[in-house]
């Protein structure tokens, strides 16, 4: 039998991967102000398509979904123009990617929405930071509780964004519930503090997820859909009281879909307790029997061993893809990497984007 390495191909679905390395989706603030992807986007990710599978920057689902600049939107056909050179440019490389489907909630600012608006939560409760505005930090305010009523308009989005996204070529869509982003502020109970059907146990907490699976899968085959979680990731002031009770369940509920792929980022494993009491995200990978993706500062030999113990099936890396297009090629030589620049990771143009050098 042969051994699993990053270098085996992989089936998931339609989709046949040319290795096991994934780019992990990495906001870099450079689209336009509309949101729209432009050339200096369409070569950043060309320059990347020998990664077995290209999860794009996180992409917001609608002008309610933003909270950051210069990021990325599927929500009208100008950005599915964008996209769609970036998914030719992809593709004639030989690659495959996927979107990433993203609505921020509470993690916005009134600058960064339509008309001035608070940004929406589950819940009313302000979390702890800033802000990232084109003015500047600015400190996150008080969102808006989402009424009942609202919610099907957050699933109607998402599945729009789906519906977009295989329009604009992607071979696929990735759910972003991990974060403390939206979906993930439903699914924790520091975030999610409602009295209704979607607050409460961790079914109801998961509802809003799995109604979102729901429609996006009813526009787009459940092979070319997966999920990102995050477990243990204290950013954006996140936090349960019982992460392992809450995210087995969550993986249980998922299980009922034939998906891409799971998503389980261990990032946050670095600082136990932050987000709740502390567990071993891989500690969800028996009850996933689908293909499992990893991600948590994974270097050549630690993913290998990872894939060969039978814990992972996919590694995602983030950093070593910003500041090694060519990170393939050099992991299968044992060549040197570049080193990164991390004071290029978040705006700018070509610098620290798009001219770091190829081995050859």
């Amino acid at each position: 039998m042969t051994e699993i390495d990053l270098f085996s191909p992989l089936q998931s679905g339609p989709n046949l991967l040319q290795n096991r390395m994934v780019m992990a989706p990495l906001t870099r603030n450079r689209s336009t102000p509309e949101g729209i992807p432009h050339a200096l986007n369409v070569e950043y990710y060309r320059q990347r398509a020998s990664a077995g599978l290209i999860l794009s920057e996180a992409t917001c689902i609608a002008p309610e979904a933003v909270g950051y600049p210069l990021t990325p939107g599927i929500w009208n056909i100008a950005q599915v123009a964008g996209w769609q050179k970036v998914t030719d440019a992809v593709h004639a490389e030989g690659g495959k990617i996927f979107c990433q489907l993203w609505h921020v909630g509470r993690i916005s600012h009134p600058d960064l929405q339509p008309n001035g608006q608070l940004p929406v939560a589950p819940s009313a409760i302000k979390p702890a930071g800033d802000a990232i505005t084109l003015q500047g930090p600015k400190p996150f305010v008080k969102p808006r509780e989402l009424a009942i009523e609202g919610l099907p308009g957050i699933v109607a989005a998402y599945q729009n964004a789906a519906r977009l996204a295989l329009q604009a070529g992607f071979d696929g869509v990735e759910v972003h519930a991990a974060n403390g982003y939206l979906l993930d502020e439903f699914l924790r109970d520091g975030s999610n503090q409602r009295q209704d059907a979607y607050g409460g146990s961790i079914d109801n907490r998961a509802r809003l997820l799995l109604e979102v699976i729901n429609a996006v899968c009813a526009v787009c085959d459940v092979k070319r859909v997966g999920v990102r979680l995050s477990p243990v990731q204290p950013f954006n002031d996140m936090r349960d009281s019982n992460p392992k009770a809450t995210f087995s369940r969550v993986v249980e509920l998922l299980g009922d879909f034939d998906l891409a792929y799971l998503h389980v980022t261990e990032l946050g494993s670095d600082a136990p307790g932050a987000a709740g009491p502390f567990f071993d995200p891989l500690e969800l990978r028996p009850l996933w029997k689908g293909v499992f993706m990893t991600n948590a500062s994974y270097d050549k030999a630690k993913a290998n061993a990872v894939l060969q113990s039978g814990q992972a099936d996919l590694v995602a890396f983030g950093v070593p893809f910003i500041a090694n297009p060519d990170l393939p090629e050099r992991y299968r030589l044992d060549a040197p990497l570049n080193p990164p620049d991390p004071s290029t990771f978040y705006g700018g143009a070509e610098k620290g984007y798009t001219d770091y050098p190829f081995l050859t």
